[in-house]
Parts: structure tokens; sequence; C-alpha cells
């Protein structure tokens, strides 16, 4: 019997329908909830995209797609949860938010449910104090494209009981990711590493080292990285990215983490990046 055999993935945006598909790949059954009928059809469509380019270029077949695709059902009704062995959140990165649907959804599933969150900077201790038996939950924190980035983020919180890292520990390896386990920091792990990082090449940007292009070339080449920091901050969205230093630099008062204030103007300005096409990569912002 597999661990964790039913699961809810709350939310069915970019995060949430690469989780989906990430599990439904590992033999599990998925459901999924949203506020609406058509982010489900959306969801299943994203899902539906990135399996069909899996297919084109040899990496899946299609009796491998519908089986992934048949483990999957969408749902508005939070009662379709209750008999989930594990919650995925992975709704709006706002606290409000996500603290009324984990509330919710915690006086739902059975109280040996576990209870985790995508959260890339939200204190998963704060959090924990909305669901009903907060030692059942934990930071589960997946990476984008979660169908193919490798590691996993399990955030532990100051009540998380131990048991239920080390079953978190098994799930994402069964699931063929790599998991890393992490205090409840701002940040986390690679989220605290990589803020101050893409930050300071935004200030180098704003203060014309480099165009954008050279300076994408210069640490590709120069530091063996896959994709250049103003790409990659383009593809995570300068919304998302503007967001979360905002809320480490709250919680810290460490100016590394203060989002740059060309950031801030561009992300004012309505610039999210890859997900509305004005960005730093973008010919509106060359």
């Amino acid at each position: 019997m597999a661990l964790f055999e039913k699961v809810a993935v709350l939310g069915f945006g970019t995060m949430g329908s690469g989780i989906a598909q990430v599990v439904a790949q590992s033999g599990r059954t998925v459901v999924v909830l949203e506020s609406e009928q058509s982010r489900l059809e959306a969801g299943l469509a994203a899902v539906e995209a990135f399996l069909a380019t899996g297919v084109a270029r040899g990496k899946v077949t299609e009796e491998q797609k519908a089986a992934v695709r048949g483990r999957i059902s969408g749902t508005t009704d939070l009662a379709d949860l209750a008999d989930a062995d594990l919650v995925i959140e992975a709704v709006t990165e706002r606290k409000d938010i996500k603290a009324s649907v984990l509330a919710q959804v915690a006086d739902v599933v059975r109280p040996e449910a576990v209870i985790t969150t995508n959260t890339s900077a939200i204190p998963v201790s704060e959090l924990a104090t909305h669901v009903t038996g907060g030692s059942r939950f934990a930071g589960l924190h997946f990476f984008n494209p979660a169908p193919l980035m490798r590691v996993i983020e399990i955030v532990r919180g100051l009540s998380t009981d131990a048991d239920v890292i080390a079953r978190l520990e098994a799930f994402v390896g069964d699931l063929g990711k790599d998991p890393v386990v992490v205090k409840d920091r701002p940040g986390f792990l690679v989220n605290r590493l990589f803020m101050p990082y893409i930050n300071d090449v935004v200030q180098a940007f704003d203060d014309e080292l480099a165009s954008a292009e050279d300076i994408d070339t210069a640490i590709k080449l120069g530091l063996g990285y896959k994709m250049g920091p103003l790409e990659l901050l383009d593809l995570i969205g300068l919304d998302v990215h503007e967001h979360a230093t905002r809320g480490a630099y709250e919680a810290t008062l460490d100016p590394v983490f203060a989002p740059p204030p060309l950031l801030q103007t561009m992300v004012a300005a309505g610039m999210r990046g890859a997900k509305n096409g004005r960005g730093f990569r973008t010919e509106q912002n060359a």
C-alpha cells in the first residue's frame, strides 16, 4: 500500500497543476479543489498540455498520459476531500487566503490526515495556528515547474511532529524527487540564498553594468547555470519575487532581502514577467 494513497491539492494554478501531475504520475489518486469550475478546466488543460509535450518529446507514452490524466479529478466541494490522506495547499501566495482555506480543509479531512503548504515565503509555524491539530502540519515546497524540478523542501514548523516529517520524506522519495528538510525561517533554504542573489542582479542591471542579455549570458557561461537570473526571474514572475522578498525583509529587517527599487517600480507598472510578456527579457522592456 502506497504512503498517502489519496492526495488533495488545493488550487489548480501553475503550481497546483504541476503538483497534481507529479503526484498522479506516482500512481496516486489526486483530487483538486478550486473555487470555480473554469479554474478546474484551466488546470486540467495545463496538465494535458504538459503531458502532450512529454509525448511529443518521447518522454511519455500516450498510455501513460491517459493514466495520469485519469487519476486526477477536480471539485469545488470541500466535502470531496474528506477521505484524503494528504493535503497539499497551493493557492495564491497570500497569508489571509491560505489561512482561510487551510482552516476550512482541516475541519473536513480526518484528524490523522497530514496537511501541508507549498508556500515559498510565509512562515509555516504561523499558518499552523489556523489548522486544527497543528502537529500534523508542515511545509512541502515544490519548485516551478514541479514535474521537472527534483528538489522539494520539507519545512519543519515549531510544532510539526517528527513522524510527519519522516513520512513526508518517504513520500517525496516515492515521487522520484529529492527531499531536503529545513527549518521554518524566512525563505526557508533555497529562497533564503536565492532572493539576495536575484536582488543583486536586478540592481546590477539598474546600475547599467551590462544588458539583461549579457548578464544572463555571463552567469550561464561563467557559473555554469542552466538559466540566466533575469530569464529565471521572468519565469518565476516579477510580482512573485517582489512579494517574497518584501515578506522576508519585513520578517528579518535584513537589507539583503529588500526588493530593489527598479523591481518595485516594474511590478507597480504591471510587469509580471512571462505571465504577461512584460519583464526583463522582453521587447517591451528592451
